[in-house]
């Protein structure tokens, strides 16, 4: 099993930032991609950033240019520095860690941390 506990959330205003971090119970490189969602009231869950056990890494269009997912094994920990905040980014960001193992695929979610953003 591995846990995921998402910290760093909170309130901040429009153009400011936030740092969120993902701690893992488990050394991060077993983890084959670690990823940052998000979830808005009244919207379905989507993909904010990816990076992957061999660093590449993929964010949302909506995100590009203002957010950098980036990864410390010696921490197992990834993060998700958001910068130029946007109201539209108010949402729960939830840490998912994707593993190939036992002949399938498994997805690790945290409890998620809120991030609202004051215009």
């Amino acid at each position: 099993q591995v846990q995921l506990v998402e910290s760093g959330g909170g309130l901040v205003q429009a153009g400011g930032s936030l740092r969120l971090s993902c701690a893992a119970s488990v050394s991060i490189s077993r983890i084959n991609a670690m990823g940052w969602y998000r979830q808005a009231p009244g919207k379905q869950r989507e993909l904010v950033a990816l990076i992957t056990s061999g660093g590449t890494t993929n964010y949302a269009d909506s995100v590009k240019d203002r957010f950098t997912i980036s990864r410390d094994n010696a921490k197992n920990t990834v993060y998700l520095q958001m910068n130029s905040l946007r109201p539209e980014d108010t949402a729960v960001y939830y840490c998912n860690g994707h593993i190939y193992g036992g002949l399938r695929w498994s997805d690790y979610w945290g409890q998620g941390t809120q991030v609202t953003v004051s215009s």
